[in-house]
């Protein structure tokens, strides 16, 4: 590769880089209120500094509440009726942020997943064209097919997204 071409490529790359660093800042400006929040309280909730403090926080209300520490009233005899409200009421909050933290990326990906899909047809739709023009370049010079070329006569035809999702349809396994 010459010069001119790796610059060219890395012009084309680091653009590509802008373009999706601009659709991921996008992404997370256009959260709304509750998912920025989610998505904070999971950030943290799923951090080792976290579990450290949950794990102390627990070992802490064990020594308590089984009179192990001298001077320090019990306030939650076993079987720790309090701490297992609270475990469960941040269970149920920690579950709740997760699946809005999960349903916003779930929504990203199918968007990454339509605009990939729009790419690659536009992909299949250019080669098909340069096909077709290669096979009219070949003609007006006088370049006779290679009878056994059956695949680059196939590949040139324009590609019907219809037909081709009704038979992924058929072919996919029945849920």
């Amino acid at each position: 590769m010459d010069d001119l071409s790796i610059q060219a490529t890395a012009e084309s790359a680091q653009q590509n880089i802008r373009t999706i660093a601009e659709l991921e800042q996008q992404a997370v400006d256009l959260r709304s209120l509750s998912e920025r929040v989610s998505d904070a309280f999971t950030r943290v909730m799923g951090s080792m500094t976290f579990v450290s403090l949950h794990v102390a926080g627990f070992l802490t209300w064990f020594a308590i509440n089984l009179g192990l520490i001298p001077g320090v009233q019990p306030f939650d005899p076993f079987p720790f009726g309090i701490l297992t409200l609270i475990v469960s009421g941040e269970g149920v909050l920690l579950a709740i942020f997760v699946l809005i933290s999960q349903n916003r990326a779930s929504r990203l990906a199918n968007q990454r997943a339509h605009l990939n899909l729009q790419i690659s047809l536009l992909a299949e739709q250019e080669s098909t064209k340069l096909l077709q023009k290669i096979k009219a370049i070949a003609d007006r010079l006088g370049i006779e097919d290679d009878a056994k070329d059956h695949e680059a006569r196939r590949l040139s035809q324009s590609t019907h997204l219809g037909v081709l999702a009704e038979e992924l349809k058929k072919s996919l396994p029945k849920e």
